[in-house]
């Protein structure tokens, strides 16, 4: 045996690493496995960070391409994908390092290699087996294909491959009208792709508010992406030239066809528990390959907990740090609470969609009585001063209470305004706080204000 600790986290992503380092902040001894030669898992590697960097330089792209003009601004920009992709790379870097940097400051020992639970309190990774206390599984997931459809990342990608393209292709279809669809959708619809989205349900965005929903893909319409709902993919064949798909209607009618230079596979994600002994550990999953655990995070076996993508609840990485930070407390005897409902998500299209909270469908389904109160982008002057005028902020509240149930926006930066929403949502806050609560001129987020005095019908400016 090697060195002993108090807690060893299995994956050093979102919610592995922050877990170790909260871990380690309460003073336990803890060490973070990792198979990557990096650390920040598919978040900072080949997720979050790296889209974000190309959602940021393809719109500044755009902007130079088709709006500075308007704003009396004559440029004329010409793509340079490589060194593009250069700046997404020393984006990932920069943030991978500053993780190795906040392991050394917290003294959390980085394990390299892929780690195995090897039996209660052990975890081998390569030829040495560590003892622990306790077990934290933080291994995230991994990409979804469909049946008989093999991701090779040249022709059909994932998206890491997307992420890494050589070269944008003329033609780009993506399987999946989710969040990554729509975001690797559009930054290569901007660099000159022609995109068409294929998504299974009849609109995007599943899961999210309706009205989001068909607000969203008129704006992505309009901006040129084309749309194939209803539809399922049921072959991909790829040539050197580019990969001819088979569609057929979602109930298997009516059949089409699509050619394409670049196929993505953005279909979902599942948990990654591949080698990790699980089975002959005795840890329980679920009928989704997910760990179950409880409120706690304790799986099936005394001693080894589960955080993030690998258990259930959103895919997100927020959702994961929070629960890393409660786990650690919890492990060092405190308490800790975790409400799935005041997890904002966001998609990083322009303008940007945010919400968090129950959307208006899952309102009438559990037959609750609310109000809603809406305000457009289009009546706000920094909006009109930003040229950014799409899109609106809904305000939901319960009909008696006026307690906030939930807000689904879109426009532009509502990634950052839904903080707000989530923070009077957290403090079991009313639409009334939100109306009552000045808010600086002019600025977007006098759109929020704006919404919650539309809840009680009194919405000054419009």
């Amino acid at each position: 045996m090697s060195d002993k600790f108090d807690v060893i986290v299995i994956g050093a992503g979102p919610g592995g690493y922050v877990c170790a380092i909260r871990c380690a902040q309460l003073g336990m001894k803890v060490a973070c496995v990792e198979k990557r030669e990096t650390l920040g898992g598919t978040c900072l590697n080949v997720g979050c960070i790296p889209s974000k960097a190309l959602l940021s330089a393809s719109e500044k792209y755009e902007d130079a391409k088709k709006h500075f003009k308007g704003i009396g601004i004559e440029v004329s920009p010409k793509l340079d994908l490589g060194q593009m992709m250069s700046f997404k790379d020393s984006v990932v870097e920069a943030n991978t390092k500053g993780i190795e940097f906040l392991f050394k400051k917290n003294k959390v020992t980085h394990l390299k290699g892929a780690g195995e639970i090897a039996g209660a309190g052990k975890v081998k990774v390569g030829d040495t087996t560590y003892e622990t206390k306790s077990i934290v599984i933080a291994t995230g997931s991994d990409v979804v294909s469909l049946p008989g459809i093999e991701i090779d990342e040249k022709q059909i990608v994932s998206s890491t491959g997307a992420l890494a393209l050589s070269e944008v292709p003329k033609s780009m279809a993506v399987i999946g009208g989710g969040v990554i669809g729509l975001e690797l959708g559009t930054v290569y619809r901007r660099l000159g792709a022609e995109v068409t989205v294929i998504e299974f349900m009849d609109n995007i965005l599943p899961g999210m508010d309706g009205e989001v929903r068909k607000e969203a893909q008129k704006i992505l319409k309009r901006q040129g992406i084309k749309f194939k709902l209803a539809s399922k993919v049921t072959k991909a064949v790829a040539t050197k030239q580019n990969v001819a798909l088979k569609i057929e209607d979602a109930q298997g009618g009516n059949s089409d066809s699509l050619v394409a230079d670049i196929v993505l596979m953005a279909v979902g994600r599942k948990p990654y528990t591949d080698g990790l002994g699980l089975e002959k550990a005795g840890v329980a999953l679920d009928e989704r390959g997910r760990v179950k655990t409880d409120a706690g995070f304790k799986s099936s076996v005394d001693g080894i907990y589960a955080i993030g993508d690998v258990i259930a609840g959103p895919m997100l990485a927020h959702k994961a740090e929070d629960e890393g930070v409660i786990l650690a407390e919890i492990l060092a005897g405190q308490s800790g609470h975790i409400d799935y409902n005041m997890i904002p998500g966001v998609v990083y299209t322009w303008p940007e969609i945010a919400a968090v909270g129950k959307t208006e469908e899952q309102l009438k389904e559990e037959g609750i009585a609310y109000t809603s109160g809406k305000f457009p982008f289009m009546a706000n002057g920094r909006a009109r001063a930003m040229g950014m005028t799409d899109g609106f902020v809904k305000i939901l509240a319960d009909a008696k209470t006026d307690r906030v149930l939930g807000a689904h926006m879109i426009g532009p930066n509502v990634g950052e305004l839904i903080s707000e929403i989530v923070t009077v949502m957290e403090f079991e806050g009313s639409a009334e706080d939100i109306a009552r609560t000045c808010h600086a001129h002019p600025t977007l987020s006098e759109v929020v204000k704006e919404a919650a005095l539309a809840v009680h019908k009194r919405p000054i400016h419009s």
